[in-house]
């Protein structure tokens, strides 16, 4: 049987999912989408330097790295734009640009992101959208009270596979969907010096290292560390991603790699607030995110939709259908189990499974307009008002869902979430994970 949704009742559900209405753009200068955007753009080595080639095509008028190796890299490509070491100070030349591109540690995108908000400026952030929880409504918030264009760095989100995936999962192919795995094959993490071999990490360490290591050269270690308790310098922070294992600093994999592949089942299946959370894995670290652990999340029925049941796996966490061969094993995917049968889905290709009961399935006509490419979504929108796919208000949701699984994996109890309030009724010890205290210099101005 064909299903199909038209393209105007695509675009009304999912913006209205995603509160995705701009308004009129806060910053309008009349121009037309030839005209270019005056663009600051906040960390500008490794994937930030990516970020950069992306919007290249606009004027980059201020550059930020608290490293002076990416800035000066950066401003010789750009030598007309201002340089800054610390961006609260990029903000008080705000009157020279329309729009901010972060893409700074994970524990200071809300500190370079928020200022920008506040004065009316487009942003794009890279993912996670932030550090924690109470973070990450203090971005919706904001974004939503601003109108501006906003996208989070969730560049697969823009892809074709992605598309046809929630058509089908949209278009009732497999019935409802009551149960939805997400696995990855990444490990790093707290784990065994084998274990670290075995998973090709990049950096073995359990413990906060004794020592001090000599600070690179034109690195501003005071300003990295930004609002994050303060500690001497260490090679097994720097440079990224070795930072992103380290509470501190990140969330390990499950908000790096979470923002990614559960992307896919929040887009498709329409969620927002989980009602319970529930986590299992090694003991928590006080330092270290784990290598393997899962969790697994309750959702209530949303309109039509039924109740939810998500498992999210890492590392050496697998789901059972996987590991008893019961599905191909892909070493990462999302599966999506329905009444009438099963979907699987990994960045670039699918499958609807077992594959010879749909064979000569007719898949429903693509109803999901192609992306104008992740980053060229963004600047349209900040041209022209209309709304990007992973605009803050989306993506602060998926955010604070994955930043929940950690909440329960570091507290070893099963959640019962407040959204309202942002606590866990039933475990208040989770606050702490929940909100953090920031060094006083770092304070976030909300």
């Amino acid at each position: 049987m064909k299903h199909q949704m038209s393209r105007r009742s695509f675009l009304q559900s999912s913006t209205a999912a995603a509160g995705a209405v701009l308004g009129a753009p806060a910053i309008v200068r009349g121009q037309n989408l030839n005209e270019k955007l005056n663009i600051a753009v906040i960390a500008c080595g490794g994937r930030g330097g990516s970020n950069l080639e992306s919007v290249s095509s606009e004027n980059i008028v201020a550059l930020c790295d608290v490293n002076k190796v990416n800035l000066d890299q950066a401003a010789a490509k750009y030598p007309k734009a201002r340089t800054f070491a610390d961006f609260r100070k990029l903000y008080d030349h705000a009157a020279e640009f329309d729009a901010v591109v972060v893409s700074t540690c994970e524990h200071t995108h809300a500190f370079a992101t928020l200022p920008a908000l506040q004065l009316g400026k487009h942003v794009y952030c890279e993912k996670p959208l932030t550090h924690n929880i109470w973070e990450a409504r203090v971005i919706r918030e904001a974004a939503a009270k601003a109108k501006v264009a906003t996208q989070m760095g969730t560049q697969i989100h823009a892809g074709d596979n992605y598309r046809r995936v929630v058509e089908l999962i949209q278009s009732n192919a497999i019935g409802p969907v009551r149960e939805c795995h997400v696995w990855v094959g990444r490990a790093w993490g707290l784990q065994s010096e084998e274990e670290a071999k075995a998973a090709q990490d990049i950096v073995f360490v359990q413990e906060r290292p004794a020592t001090a290591d000599l600070i690179p050269e034109g690195l501003d270690w005071n300003l990295w560390l930004g609002p994050a308790p303060e500690r001497p310098f260490n090679n097994v922070y720097f440079p990224g991603p070795k930072w992103y294992r380290w509470w501190d600093f990140g969330n390990g994999t499950m908000s790096d790699l979470g923002s990614h592949w559960i992307d896919l089942p929040f887009w498709a299946l329409k969620l927002d607030h989980p009602l319970t959370i529930e986590a299992s894995g090694p003991p928590p670290h006080a330092e270290i995110a784990p290598a393997s652990m899962q969790v697994k999340y309750e959702y209530g029925p949303r309109g039509d939709l039924p109740a939810l049941s998500l498992t999210w796996y890492q590392g050496n966490n697998k789901p059972a259908i996987w590991k008893d061969g019961g599905i191909p094993q892909w070493d990462s995917g999302v599966l999506f189990v329905g009444e009438k049968g099963m979907l699987l889905s990994d960045y670039g290709k699918h499958a609807l499974l077992p594959e010879a009961q749909f064979k000569g399935f007719v898949r429903p006509d693509p109803f999901i307009p192609a992306s104008l490419g992740h980053h060229q979504e963004w600047l349209h929108a900040c041209k022209t008002g209309e709304p990007t796919t992973c605009n803050f208000q989306y993506a602060g949701g998926l955010t604070e869902a994955n930043h929940l699984g950690n909440v329960a994996f570091r507290t070893g109890k099963k959640l019962e979430w407040d959204p309202a309030t942002l606590h866990a009724t039933n475990a208040p010890e989770a606050d702490k994970f929940i909100k953090r205290e920031y060094r006083e210099s770092f304070a976030l101005k909300v």
